[in-house]
């Protein structure tokens, strides 16, 4: 049988450099784990722009399309502020998740016990914590046919539509009942039914796949309770799933919840293809951050924890994924810490390819 195949888009800003660290990390699990992959590396966003003058090159996406999994970097940079809106780096990587047709986005929020400090939440409201947001990809409001800025009467006016249909719905409504059977059987789905109509048609399909869940612990709230409730006691989700600008928001609070996002990856998920693997896109939460590129000051944990996440959605190596986040757990146990994880009480300050070495030695150790 033929290795399973990767995708590798560094991007832009520090893109290319914690990227080099999932690298290190695909090789040892290569070299100490039998498990191989055929990995090629291609452009996106800023770089594409520069090399072909689009975002994300045609050839690119055939390639996107034909692989097992693409792992992406980041993309942007004040440098293309100034593209048209049609070629701005950002498209590049919205082009993927519309063709791939990536419409499940896996936003987990975990708080590493030697991070807890770092929320601006207190300790005992974040300690633990370890919740997924399913946001709806491909349709809702930034997808929504009328959109633009129109002329009307004397003034201009910007519209966006909000649209979902059944299907739509009920795909991504499945995808987060199948996830939370696999954590706590417990999901929270969240729209604005008391004054939107998709939000209605939103909760009416949620409560009809539930039907075919019966052990999972299905709950009703309201977007703008949920993220109250988010920042008062996130302990008491597991799985929340919504749509795609509630989806936007709500995972960007949970992603502060835990102090850093250079701790935050993500998975982007479609329907299972001929091989059964679904088709795929990981990457960090966080940006370019070009204010930092070059300075070797990166935190590389969110990519690798994607490539994790890659191990566990992509390539049913759940048990090996749980031996990387577990490392990283142990690095970061130890005191060892990027710019950005520098607390009050110090640590054992390294770049961000000491970062990875050091995750590389605690791989090690657990053999």
């Amino acid at each position: 049988m033929s290795n399973p195949s990767l995708l590798i888009l560094p991007g832009d800003g520090i893109g290319p450099e914690v990227m080099a660290e999932v690298r290190k990390i695909i090789d040892w699990f290569g070299a100490k784990r039998g498990l191989a992959f055929d990995v090629s590396e291609d452009l996106v966003g800023g770089a594409a722009y520069d090399a072909h003058g689009t975002p994300l090159h045609d050839d690119t996406m055939a390639r996107a399309l034909a692989v097992d999994a693409v792992l992406l970097g980041a993309v942007g940079g004040p440098k293309y502020d100034n593209l048209d809106f049609s070629v701005k780096p950002e498209r590049g990587l919205l082009r993927l998740r519309k063709e791939m047709d990536l419409f499940s986005n896996l936003r987990p929020a975990q708080c590493f016990d030697a991070l807890a400090d770092f929320s601006s939440l207190k300790k005992d409201v974040v300690a633990g914590l370890d919740i997924m947001i399913v946001r709806e990809l491909t349709s809702g409001v930034y997808f929504g046919e009328p959109r633009g800025i129109f002329e009307e009467g004397n003034e201009r006016v910007g519209v966006n539509t909000q649209r979902y249909t059944e299907s739509e719905i009920a795909r991504v409504a499945k995808s987060a009942f199948e996830l939370a059977m696999r954590r706590g059987k417990k999901l929270c789905s969240m729209e604005k039914a008391n004054v939107m109509e998709s939000g209605i048609l939103w909760r009416e399909v949620v409560s009809e796949v539930a039907k075919d869940y019966p052990e999972v612990e299905l709950s009703h709230m309201y977007a703008d309770n949920g993220a109250m409730q988010l920042v008062r006691w996130p302990k008491q989700f597991d799985v929340i799933v919504t749509d795609n600008l509630f989806g936007d928001l709500l995972s960007d609070c949970a992603a502060m919840l835990t102090g850093s996002l250079g701790m935050l990856p993500s998975a982007s998920l479609g329907a299972p293809t001929a091989n059964g693997r679904p088709k795929a896109l990981y990457e960090p939460v966080h940006g370019s951050a070009p204010d930092i590129a070059g300075q070797a000051k990166a935190n590389p944990i969110a990519c690798i924890l994607s490539f994790a996440m890659a191990l566990r959605y992509s390539f049913d190596q759940g048990d090996e994924a749980a031996r990387l986040e577990a490392a990283i757990q142990q690095v970061l146990a130890d005191g060892v810490r990027t710019a950005d994880l520098m607390g009050p009480e110090g640590g054992v300050a390294v770049t961000t390819a000491g970062m990875g070495d050091a995750i590389i030695q605690a791989l090690d150790a657990s053999l």
